[in-house]
């Protein structure tokens, strides 16, 4: 009769189970953080190009109303282009004179502000998703050797 030695059973094989445990613990966390900060950087570049839209719009507008209409356009278009849904607060200042945007030697200051949603949240928070603002200013000169214009 031959007796079948039992080998003490040891550690074999559970390597690959703790490298993939430990692989998913690491991955998705580090997965989420990139998708977080691709989401806000689109959403700043989205901010940057919505003031500097809005300042060139308003700036080459020939009348005072129509470039604030033009400026709102401008910005909002910056907005669809990142796939951005979220409301864009545009404000527009003018130096020196602040009630003459578009005469001969003024500044228009475009700022932009908006919100990035942070990716993956659940739809239980709502409008109390976590968010991070963004916003970003473009100063357009209007040009001293230009016609002033209504």
């Amino acid at each position: 009769m031959t007796r079948h030695r039992r080998r003490p059973r040891g550690e074999d094989g559970t390597a690959i189970v703790e490298f993939v445990w430990l692989a998913v613990l690491l991955l998705i966390p580090m997965v989420y953080v990139v998708l977080a900060v691709f989401d806000t950087q689109r959403a700043a570049y989205a901010a940057s190009a919505a003031a500097r839209s809005a300042g060139r719009a308003f700036v080459t507008a020939p009348t005072s109303a129509e470039a604030y209409r033009r400026a709102e356009v401008a910005a909002r278009l910056a907005y669809d282009d990142q796939r951005l849904t979220g409301p864009v607060h545009l404000r527009i200042r003018c130096s020196p004179t602040p009630d003459a945007c578009l005469t001969p030697g003024s500044v228009v200051t475009a700022e932009v502000s908006g919100t990035a949603v942070l990716p993956l949240m659940p739809v239980v928070f709502g409008d109390h998703a976590p968010r991070l603002t963004v916003s970003a200013e473009h100063s357009s000169p209007y040009g001293t050797y230009r016609a002033a214009r209504p």
